[in-house]
């Protein structure tokens, strides 16, 4: 047993350190704590209720994905339980989880306001700027990146560059793949309790992507991005079971490579306690791609 002497120390060594701890330090220590028991996208969306989610977006859209075809057949379970296998419905309190709203309900925002994606085009490099565009990603997550890919697909843009003296190649502006991996990524790793949106900025000469929440768990600026921590796995394990992404932990990477190959400058990424941003310049249009 520890005398009186020995626990004022230790109290007062404990005051000490809780006074010099930065937000930084103790917004590690709480993810830490909070990784050893469930996620939130796996904790229970108390208000919402079976009835929120769409049987048919779950059996046509995600369980022929999730789940192989002789198991799906051999399976007469619930409704309720094929949900709850998959971390998409909590049975002890009777309701969807927040990766069941997220993914099967109509109208996430209802229960989790910031759960869209923000896209703005504007006309300068500020955004001052006049307004060229402005649409809202919003619905269920797999609504929202079908969504997404049309916006890349309308807004990028292409242009020849000469490879030599008698050919020319197609290059982007910016490289799909890495556009892409970026946003998804935003949308993985977000923090679904704010009520902030992702952020998806168009300028004329550069995009910027911003997403609530900062680097998780192991995660730190100096390890990035080869430690990853992830906030939300049911939400990454749906978007892999959606097809746009095959391997964990690789996003990053690939944009980075997308941009070498494309002769983009490297990817900017901003840390913030309560942010993560990414900005990617756009490619010079002048200059030669690459020599035969």
């Amino acid at each position: 047993m520890l005398s009186q002497e020995q626990l004022q120390t230790m109290l007062s060594e404990l005051g000490r350190a809780s006074a010099t701890a930065s937000e930084q330090e103790e917004r590690i220590l709480s993810e830490r704590r909070i990784s050893y028991a469930r996620s939130f996208d796996a904790l229970p969306c108390l208000e919402s209720t079976l009835a929120d989610l769409s049987q048919e977006r779950f059996y046509l859209s995600y369980l022929r994905r999730a789940v192989a075809e002789e198991v799906i057949v051999e399976n007469q379970r619930p409704f309720k339980l094929q949900l709850a296998s998959l971390r998409l419905f909590d049975l002890k309190q009777d309701c969807p989880t927040h990766a069941g709203v997220l993914l099967l309900a109509d109208e996430p925002t209802y229960y989790l306001p910031g759960a869209y994606v923000q896209f703005v085009r504007y006309a300068g490099g500020e955004m001052s700027s006049d307004v060229i565009d402005e649409k809202r990603a919003m619905g269920d997550l797999h609504t929202i990146l079908q969504t997404l890919d049309l916006l890349m697909d309308v807004n990028l843009r292409q242009h020849p560059v000469p490879v030599s003296a008698l050919r020319e190649a197609m290059i982007s502006d910016y490289p799909k793949v890495a556009v892409r991996e970026l946003l998804i990524n935003a949308i993985m790793h977000r923090n679904y309790q704010s009520n902030a949106p992702v952020r998806f900025y168009w300028f004329p000469d550069h995009i910027e992507i911003n997403n609530p929440g900062g680097l998780y768990g192991e995660a730190s600026p100096k390890n990035f991005p080869y430690a990853v921590g992830y906030r939300n796995p049911v939400i990454a394990e749906a978007i892999r079971v959606l097809g746009y992404t095959n391997r964990f932990g690789q996003g990053v990477l690939r944009a980075r490579k997308a941009l070498e190959i494309n002769q983009s400058p490297p990817a900017k990424f901003t840390f913030d306690p309560h942010w993560f941003s990414v900005r990617i310049e756009a490619r010079a249009a002048n200059g030669v791609l690459g020599q035969e």
